[in-house]
């Protein structure tokens, strides 16, 4: 494979950083401005198991991983966790209400559990966390058991 060019980690980067705070959004929607009992509540109301449980794991894998994408932080980890988030986020609030965001559709839900399997297979580019990252632990030398 050949090595990624600049323009093609620019691209990664900014595609990271926009994905990530709407991301980052949600999950401070769902923990701060509606509070995680109203959150629960309305997980409860769509028929998620284990709502407060589940409120949880959302809001936090949406803060914390959408963090994660801007930084190009532990991406392959971050980018399945919420992969998995938009799926349930599918499964349980928009499968069946068509395509369209405005008629409670899946566009939003797909097009970021997508780009964050993307990010999870592809990584975070020169310009993220993990690539540095990688980048020193390559450069140091070998250890040698004593």
């Amino acid at each position: 494979m050949a090595p990624r060019t600049l323009v093609q980690d620019l691209a990664i980067l900014l595609a990271r950083i926009g994905i990530g705070v709407v991301f980052v959004a949600h999950g401070w929607q769902k923990l701060v401005t509606n509070g995680m009992d109203a959150t629960a509540a309305g997980f409860g109301q769509m028929g998620v198991p284990l709502p407060t449980l589940s409120a949880w794991f959302a809001a936090l894998v949406e803060l914390v991983g959408g963090a994660a994408l801007i930084l190009g932080a532990a991406l392959p980890v971050a980018g399945v966790l919420l992969a998995v988030d938009m799926l349930g986020a599918y499964l349980f609030a928009h499968a069946g209400n068509g395509i369209f965001v405005g008629d409670g559709g899946a566009e939003l839900v797909l097009a970021l559990g997508v780009a964050a399997l993307l990010f999870a297979a592809i990584g975070s580019g020169r310009f993220g966390v993990d690539d540095r990252l990688g980048s020193r632990l390559r450069r140091s030398p070998a250890r040698t058991p004593a």
